[in-house]
């Protein structure tokens, strides 16, 4: 029997948990078990004041137990969101994480890698726009939404799937003539496939269309002044906006009401993202949603997998329509 003086054990733990020790090590070694049994075990390390060495366990299995996020932004809302449940993610499994912000400067990339790698992390999952960056394959890595090579596993939402959702959804609430804005990084990646769901939607059903990408570089004003070249006396031709982000949406929506274009009633937007307004917790916009906590999960489980090589190069998991306000659901009667 533990005294009180005494520190508590692991074997306390799994007595005050009811669970076998076993279990209680798999939790704290980042090894997944039955959430019901995850959750017994880190409540009655609570009580118990258990606390877990680090140093001596790092020492025992040569990991140091940390994980490093590279991310371009933290200002950007859904960048924000997925440091957030990447480092929930990180922490469940018992990884503490080292967090470095690029700017969106590429040559920042490589240096942040670098500097990862001097500090010991046991692996890194980074969200990058640099095409020619250069990954250590003995460093466990994981790339959001960037498709490197066989060998680096990414992880993306159906991008693909979500632009032909998008394209279905206004269809279906009676547009007729859509349009596709893109606003973006010039590097290759999963998001770029949005606007080819959207446009292969329209050809199959023969809907009118057109499509306009600009490099993120060139800021938002090429945009709005396409959407002011195709104004004339008050009427816009587009009666559905596909944008390939939710902040492109807001710039756009806020660009028609200036112009005296209403949305929803004479133009419907659809933005992709599912990002919320900070106060009321409301989409800011009607919206694809990506699955930002699993695809943090996602990312966790495939960087710590024992069998990280033999999973596939790219996990797509799937997306899904909220309405936000800037779509007339009653149309369909949804």
């Amino acid at each position: 029997m533990r005294t009180k003086s005494s520190a508590p054990t692991m074997k306390d733990v799994a007595q005050e948990a009811g669970v076998a020790l076993g279990t209680v090590s798999k939790v704290f070694n980042g090894i997944p078990v039955g959430e019901s049994y995850r959750v017994r075990v880190q409540e009655a390390a609570d009580r118990l004041g258990y606390q877990v060495n680090n140093y001596a366990r790092g020492l025992k299995t040569n990991k140091t137990f940390t994980a490093a996020v590279i991310i371009p932004s933290t200002t950007h809302p859904f960048f924000s969101l997925l440091t957030e449940e990447l480092s929930r993610a990180l922490s469940l499994r018992g990884y503490r994480t080292l967090l470095a912000i690029t700017s969106f400067d590429l040559a920042s990339e490589q240096q942040c890698i670098e500097m990862v790698r001097q500090n010991k992390v046991d692996g890194i999952i980074a969200l990058t726009y640099n095409p020619d960056l250069r990954i250590d394959d003995s460093l466990p890595f994981v790339s959001i939404d960037r498709f490197y090579s066989a060998s680096i596993p990414c992880v993306s939402s159906d991008n693909y799937g979500g632009g032909q959702l998008a394209a279905e959804k206004l269809h279906s609430l009676g547009c007729k003539n859509l349009l596709f804005l893109r606003s973006g990084s010039s590097v290759p990646g999963e998001p770029d496939k949005r606007g080819a769901g959207f446009e292969a939607y329209c050809q199959l059903h023969r809907l009118s269309s057109q499509s306009l990408r600009i490099d993120d570089t060139e800021g938002i004003r090429p945009i709005l002044d396409f959407i002011d070249s195709q104004i004339r006396d008050g009427h816009f031709p587009f009666d559905g906006i596909f944008c390939s982000t939710d902040h492109l949406a807001v710039d756009v929506l806020n660009h028609l009401t200036l112009r005296g274009i209403p949305c929803p009633e004479e133009v419907q937007l659809i933005g992709f993202d599912g990002l919320k307004d900070f106060f009321t917790h409301k989409p800011v916009c009607s919206t694809i949603v990506q699955p930002v906590s699993e695809m943090a999960r996602t990312a966790v489980d495939i960087l710590l997998s024992q069998d990280r090589f033999r999973l596939s190069a790219l996990t797509c998991l799937p997306v899904r329509y909220q309405a936000g306000g800037t779509t007339r659901e009653d149309v369909s009667g949804s």
